[in-house]
């Protein structure tokens, strides 16, 4: 039942926008969770889609009475600009705890899809019925007819919540599959994105919900 609330409330968030949740995963062995203190991280080579990013998603959890701290506000420069080894990732980890922090939010792109869509013709036409020269003449179009197809690009991305509290073992709590399809506008992608993610970590009880009123009430209070 849970699963199919979670797809209905995706499926409403989704209409009209370039994302849609693939898949939710959440760690089976926690039933809730609640940061307190939290590092955004949004793993991007454009710093200034990384700043709007994180930005977004600094809001939403400082609307929900989280503190919350956006990566590049944390590291250095040169960190954001080259490769981190693995001794820099513990060395972070570590100040970040000593800091206070319990919670790291990460997403990233795992994958990029170029596609082709055809136009249909004869819709509604059984498509079992056509004869040869039916069948060639709707798709001989897709040579001649640049208007007869549409490519477009669809980025796979993946948002994991990892558990970093110095009294439990360090975790991943959650992991969502969002897909983004052919995005144009990058401000209108960023609140699409990150509006299905908070929704689905409402639904997944890993953070709690706010209503409007708590929102407004809290506006002047967010940076």
């Amino acid at each position: 039942m849970k699963k199919i609330i979670l797809l209905l409330l995706t499926l409403i968030v989704s209409s009209c926008t370039s994302t849609h949740l693939v898949e939710s995963w959440k760690n089976p062995d926690i039933d809730s969770y609640e940061p307190t203190k939290i590092l955004i991280v949004g793993l991007t080579s454009d710093i200034k889609v990384r700043k709007k990013f994180e930005k977004q998603l600094k809001k939403e959890f400082q609307s929900r009475g989280v503190e919350a701290m956006m990566s590049i506000d944390v590291l250095d420069e040169a960190k954001l600009n080259e490769r981190m080894t693995e001794s820099d990732l513990n060395a972070l980890e570590t100040q970040l705890i000593l800091d206070e922090y319990d919670t790291i939010l990460l997403t990233k792109i795992i994958g990029v899809d170029d596609r082709i869509a055809y136009r249909k013709d004869y819709g509604g036409y059984d498509e079992t019925r056509r004869r040869f020269n039916e069948e060639y003449l709707m798709y001989q179009d897709v040579f001649y007819n640049p208007e007869y197809y549409k490519e477009y690009t669809i980025y796979h991305a993946e948002t994991s919540m990892f558990c970093i509290c110095p009294t439990k073992d360090r975790e991943l709590i959650w992991k969502g599959y969002i897909d983004i399809t052919d995005p144009t506008n990058i401000e209108q992608t960023v609140k699409d994105y990150v509006r299905l993610a908070v929704v689905v970590l409402e639904e997944e009880q890993l953070i709690r919900s706010v209503d409007a009123d708590t929102k407004d009430d809290l506006k002047d209070t967010i940076n």
